[in-house]
């Protein structure tokens, strides 16, 4: 079979190069609302439908995806667009969808049935889709290589976006390896623009950026760095008595809780700091790879429709989602790059409006990433070359960030001078802690160096040297790819023994000048803290690894959730006999004990099942569900049918059942647990006194436990219970009748 012919450049582009500026104002304003362009985005835009290629770098919220959104609607053609994330496609395709424009995208966790339709769409004369997202380990294979070029021999690919260009270059901070491979885009497809786009991307990046690409003559367009709505401020921890609380009231400052992103090293940090939040009347939520899908699309619908105004989250979270009211932008650890804090805190204020980023820094944090970046280099050396100054490079850029925290002069000019920008003293117009309160500043740096020193001389510096983190803590990578869920890399700093760092971190609480209640209530925290870990080390000993460990945190959260849900059932069924706490304490117990020995990423899927059970069921399932959580008996290999007396002489209603204490439960569930073969014995609570019925001869021992094992499931119907009573009458007669004999 031969092979296509490569069609020419003229016609595998239909551009049309007519389109001036009125006309693209036009198709801006009709399906997004906005007059005019901003910034540099006209330019790319005219660049890319003249076919020409272009490197474009733009701050964080400076409207990137216009520069391939327009050419898309504006062509007759189709614009592919490379994404790393695919929560970050899913949520610009639902928005493109909401506008009217006709968008997709492929990946592992869409259906069959939805997969095959859209090559039916591509394979057809006339495709509708106008923007199809894809992830660069789709555009490596060779079944997707070969639908491309069936595209552009047909005249049908009018331009290529490689989004967060950056991921490309082994000098950027989030080198992806299957980012390079996209070089053979220009040996299959010369003919078609591409346009690389990013938001960070130093010089040297932006040369690799190019020369991976293989981009010819591309016009350059880069815009300045500077976000002037944005108030940059640093917080000490060591000089800080409770960190938790300081972000709570930081959160609570503007009178009101405002949208905002609180970034955490940990997921298990993530989930204690978002339980805190919400016991201090903030309505927050955890986000993290250790969470399934659904919850965390649950938590992220739940957050762009202010349903909870903070979320709580490792860094995988913010890339691409589009809210720009985001009013606060916290780092409660200390990132690993002035790249990586500049995009994160970019987050922040994206429709210019005041915005604050707050980073907390501590010399526990400082020494922990230095260690996690040294340990990261040789997991990373399989993809960097043999410089000396490549495999430095993480340790170098951290560095910058430690200047940045530690330093006294301004810190918007530290940010810009990082990305290449020379400015004046006079430009950031006491917009960060640094020109604001100066001599505040040099007394905190002060203090913390006078307390770091004491630290040193009592021995209570954290200590690395024995530490051994897991894979998981590579912190090559922001990104989470749902088709490599299992080995997601998101979690920078997820060790195998927390012991250490939590009781490291709590000494590092104790200030040289805290009260002596304050250091007695340090010490309990670190007490606390212990035995949770103990707790933890007996999840281990099932086979969990440290980042699969159910947390108290954890469990408490949970049975949170769990008791809001009741709540709503309780009011929804208007039913008042339900018992909030035991109930919420028996569902949460019920889902520990199934997945205590799997871990997290069960336990909770299995909460998030029951939230959406309850939100549906009725009173009676409910009881039902509850009385069975209660008794330890399996329905297949336990005795039914026992006898309780009461002390009223009616039957005690379901309805008051389910009100009883979980301590009552229990002590029902242990009597229940007595092996009462006798249909007619009945066990007496009502003074507290439990008559035992008669030990069974060795005869009527085997026969009790032979029949108790052939007898139905149900023993509601008199029936069934007559038809049993006299079996076992015929039975003790002929089992006497044998002994006589």
């Amino acid at each position: 079979m031969k092979r296509p012919l490569i069609a020419p450049n003229n016609l595998s582009r239909p551009v049309n190069d007519h389109l001036g500026k009125e006309s693209l104002v036009k198709v801006l304003k009709q399906h997004f609302g906005y007059s005019g362009f901003r910034g540099k985005q006209l330019e790319a835009i005219e660049a890319s439908l003249s076919g020409r290629d272009c490197f474009c770098l733009m701050p964080t919220g400076g409207g990137k995806s216009m520069c391939y959104q327009i050419p898309a609607l504006a062509t007759s053609g189709i614009v592919l667009v490379i994404s790393p994330l695919i929560a970050l496609m899913e949520n610009q395709v639902m928005a493109l969808k909401a506008r009217g424009v006709r968008a997709d995208f492929l990946s592992s966790t869409q259906l069959a049935c939805t997969k095959e339709k859209i090559h039916e769409d591509l394979n057809s004369e006339n495709p509708s889709v106008k923007l199809l997202y894809v992830t660069p380990e789709l555009v490596a294979t060779s079944g997707f290589t070969v639908k491309l070029i069936n595209l552009y021999n047909r005249g049908l690919l009018s331009l290529i976006a490689v989004d967060e260009a950056h991921c490309i270059s082994t000098w950027g901070h989030d080198f992806r390896p299957s980012y390079r491979k996209l070089s053979y885009l220009r040996v299959h497809i010369p003919g078609v623009p591409i346009i690389a786009l990013t938001a960070t991307a130093v010089s040297r990046v932006q040369e690799d950026v190019i020369k991976s690409l293989q981009l010819r003559n591309p016009l350059i367009l880069r815009t300045s760095f500077n976000r002037p709505n944005i108030y940059y401020e640093v917080r000490f921890k060591d000089l800080l008595g409770d960190v938790y609380t300081d972000l709570s009231n930081l959160l609570k400052s503007s009178g009101q809780v405002v949208c905002s992103i609180v970034y955490c090293l940990e997921r298990s940090t993530c989930d204690d700091l978002s339980l805190h939040l919400s016991k201090n009347g903030i309505s927050s939520a955890a986000y993290h790879a250790g969470l399934n899908s659904k919850m965390r699309s649950t938590v992220l619908d739940d957050w762009l429709s202010s349903r909870i105004l903070v979320v709580v989250a490792t860094v995988a979270f913010g890339m691409g989602i589009d809210r720009k009211d985001v009013r606060v932008v916290c780092h409660f650890n200390i990132p690993k790059s002035m790249e990586a804090f500049y995009q994160e805190s970019g987050r922040a204020g994206r429709d210019q409006q005041p915005s604050r980023s707050v980073l907390y820094y501590g010399l526990d944090d400082h020494k922990r990433m230095e260690f996690i970046l040294s340990n990261g280099i040789k997991k990373k050396s399989p993809y960097l070359s043999s410089s000396d100054e490549l495999l430095k490079k993480p340790l170098t850029d951290f560095k910058q960030m430690v200047d940045y925290c530690e330093g006294s002069g301004c810190r918007r000019r530290k940010i810009l001078q990082n990305f290449g920008e020379q400015v004046s003293a006079s430009l950031c117009q006491k917009s960060c802690d640094a020109c604001k309160y100066p001599s505040l500043l040099s007394t905190n740096l002060a203090d913390r160096k006078r307390n770091g020193n004491i630290f040193k001389k009592r021995g209570l510096t954290p200590v690395f040297l024995q530490r051994s983190f897991v894979a998981a803590s590579d912190p090559s990578s922001e990104y989470w790819n749902r088709e490599e869920e299992e080995d997601s890399n998101e979690d920078i700093s997820e060790s195998e023994d927390e012991a250490l760092v939590i009781e490291c971190s709590a000494k590092s609480k104790i200030s040289s000048k805290a009260t002596l209640d304050e250091k007695f209530e340090a010490l309990q925290r670190a007490e606390e803290s212990y035995y949770q870990n103990k707790g933890r080390k007996k999840q281990v000993k099932f086979g969990l690894s440290g980042r699969n460990i159910i947390s108290e945190a954890l469990r408490e959260a949970c049975k949170e959730r769990l008791s809001n849900a009741l709540n709503q059932a309780k009011e929804r069924l208007r039913n008042h006999w339900l018992d909030i706490d035991s109930s919420s304490s028996s569902l949460e117990l019920d889902c520990f004990k199934k997945y205590e020995k799997v871990g997290k990423t069960f336990y909770n899927s299995q909460v998030a099942a029951t939230v959406r059970w309850l939100s549906s069921v009725s009173y009676e399932q409910i009881s039902e569900r509850l009385s069975r959580n209660s008794s330890p008996h399996d329905a297949e290999n336990k005795p039914k049918v026992i006898e309780i007396a009461a002390t009223s002489s009616s039957p005690t209603p379901a309805n008051q059942l389910l009100g009883q204490s979980v301590k009552e439960d229990q002590f029902r569930a242990k009597v229940l647990e007595k092996n009462v073969y006798e249909p007619a014995a009945a066990v007496d609570l009502s003074h507290g006194k439990v008559d035992l019925p008669p030990i069974p001869s060795f005869s009527e021992f085997v026969y009790q436990k032979a029949n108790n094992q052939n007898r139905p499931s149900s023993m509601d119907s008199e029936s069934a219970q007559k038809r049993i009573a006299e079996a076992e009458r015929k039975q003790r007669v002929h089992v006497h009748k044998k002994m006589k004999q």
